[in-house]
């Protein structure tokens, strides 16, 4: 109770303008009292001065006096504890739910209440805290969308929902509009719709997990892929230099060797040519002579030299000497011609296998967007007779199933489904395929599945689309369904008798479409991880037939 006295007193020496204490209080002559300062920053530019609370109006403008009675009172409260005014913060702002029972400046909501239908700061709050009836109100967090919860044909509290039309009403409208509907309290649908909510939360959480795995996986692929075309380069360079080393040693020992053979040969030629100008030189000193005595009149002197000058010695060289203009080093260059039309060749053909390999980075190509694009990928598959359920009949060539009320005789195997009408195919799908279902009568699962899934017993874990080793479309007769470890994702789409399935393993997408003639349309994609390769699988209801289609 004094608490209460204190915040009245409080509210009663708290100026309105700035919702402080008085500082230099002043009373204008309509009685209400207001900071000094206040008051004259509110009066300042206008042209009519009046209250700020009962906006009465005063010409001309009023004299403020310090109200000094006032003032003493103010100061006496500050020292027997008066509490100060609330901060700034915990006033609503303009993106705040305000109190709905504070006057002046409103304090910000803590809670709103669904039944009051009001917001409540923290002391008007308590009542909801400490009366019996009132605690058994619904709070919440502050909303400012409480009046949604006010049927506004009826201004009654909105507490049912219609599942007939898919809203939320009020008790007359149950009574009225709604009658004979399907009806349940606000609650109770919450209730399911908070479980269908949480079944999807658990889906997102599941493939935001299965997306960073994903990520974290193409992240160490591409490190992988970065650390090897470094050690590529590396290794390139290396050999190249090695290469072009090797290149400039051989080209370094055929210009030693070429210029070695040219010394030799150039020595030769020139000793040979030496000693050939020394006999022409021998030569023109005999010729000399023989024109001398050709030249002397005396018979007798003539004949007597004669005989020592005739006589010629024989050519110390032959005569013939074998000259080869421009082709002495021509074999030199005619062997190199042909080492580098061999390097090339050898260059090219290696140059090809290069840039021919891929580098595979776990990306795949686009999903198609048309129907012949998918039959690009159509891959034939057939049913496996061995794991086909007893009450399920295939015909010749496997590829039709028919549910039948009559057991079949097979024979014994452990691949064979013992409890629900499911069959396997016999061919695992790898990478990216399409195929086709046609079903008649009622209704059937298409299915995909590791070949290591459970066939024995009536568990789930035998069951398709009710554990982590399978994936199902149901198609029932009037609607779709996408199943996945016992969770059940609702799914839209035309009805028709074909369902088509792509496959892409690699990236981990798994789509189901709707066929009607050539128009497809997506009801299911579902995207994950595979770490095995995978079965296509059927499950019929009570008498229903389902075949794979034959594809072009």
């Amino acid at each position: 109770m004094a608490q209460k006295g204190v915040q009245l007193d409080r509210e009663t020496f708290s100026c309105s303008i700035c919702l402080d204490l008085l500082k230099d209080p002043v009373t204008i002559p309509c009685g209400h009292s207001y900071c000094m300062d206040c008051i004259k920053h509110h009066w300042d530019g206008e042209l009519i001065h009046s209250c700020p609370q009962c906006r009465r109006s005063f010409t001309p403008r009023p004299v403020l006096l310090k109200n000094t009675m006032l003032a003493a009172l103010v100061e006496k409260m500050k020292k027997t504890g008066l509490q100060a005014a609330p901060a700034d913060h915990c006033y609503a702002g303009a993106e705040d739910v305000a109190c709905d029972v504070c006057t002046g400046r409103k304090l910000r909501a803590c809670k709103s209440c669904l039944v009051c239908l009001a917001s409540y700061c923290d002391k008007h709050l308590q009542g909801h805290y400490d009366v019996g009836p009132l605690k058994k109100h619904k709070l919440v967090e502050p909303s400012k969308k409480l009046q949604e919860n006010i049927c506004s044909r009826h201004d009654e509290v909105i507490k049912m929902f219609c599942r007939t039309d898919q809203q939320c009403i009020c008790y007359i409208c149950n009574m009225d509009d709604h009658k004979g509907h399907d009806t349940v309290s606000a609650a109770a649908e919450r209730t399911e719709r908070q479980r269908e909510l949480e079944g999807s939360r658990q889906n997102i959480q599941q493939r935001i997990q299965d997306r960073e795995k994903e990520v974290k996986l193409l992240q160490q692929e591409v490190e992988a892929v970065n650390g090897s075309a470094d050690k590529a380069v590396e290794d390139s360079e290396k050999m190249f230099t090695e290469l072009i080393r090797l290149m400039e040693k051989r080209s370094s020992d055929v210009k030693q060797q070429v210029r070695s053979q040219q010394k030799r040969e150039v020595s030769r030629v020139k000793e040979l040519q030496e000693k050939l100008e020394q006999e022409i030189s021998e030569l023109k000193r005999r010729d000399a002579e023989l024109k001398l005595l050709s030249h002397t009149e005396d018979h007798n002197q003539f004949l007597h030299s004669y005989p020592s000058l005739s006589a010629l010695s024989e050519p110390t060289y032959s005569s013939s000497i074998n000259i080869r203009p421009l082709r002495y080093f021509e074999d030199v260059a005619a062997a190199l011609s042909a080492v580098r039309v061999k390097l090339q060749d050898v260059l090219r053909e290696e140059w090809t296998n290069i840039s021919s390999s891929e580098v595979d980075v776990l990306l795949s190509a686009a999903e198609p967007t048309t129907r012949a694009g998918f039959l690009q990928y159509s891959q034939r598959i057939t049913l496996d007779p061995n794991t086909a359920n007893t009450y399920l009949l295939l015909s010749e060539g496997s590829r039709k199933a028919t549910f039948m009320k009559q057991y079949q005789s097979y024979s014994s195997h452990l691949d064979r489904f013992t409890a629900w009408p499911q069959v396997l195919s016999r061919e695992s799908l790898t990478g990216r395929c399409y195929w086709e279902v046609e079903r008649r009568e009622q209704g059937v699962r298409v299915a995909f599945t590791y070949k290591n899934i459970s066939r024995a017993g009536v568990g789930t874990e035998c069951k398709f689309g009710y554990n982590d080793k399978s994936w199902s479309l149901d198609c029932n007769q009037n609607s779709y369904s996408f199943l996945y470890n016992s969770i059940i994702t609702p799914v839209s789409g035309p009805q028709s008798s074909r369902v088509g399935v792509y496959l892409d393993q690699r990236a981990g997408i798994l789509s189901f479409y709707s066929i009607v003639s050539e128009t497809m349309t997506l009801l299911h994609r579902s995207q994950t991880t595979f770490t095995q390769p995978l079965h296509a699988g059927l499950w019929l209801y009570y008498g229903a037939t389902a075949e794979l289609c034959k594809l072009k």
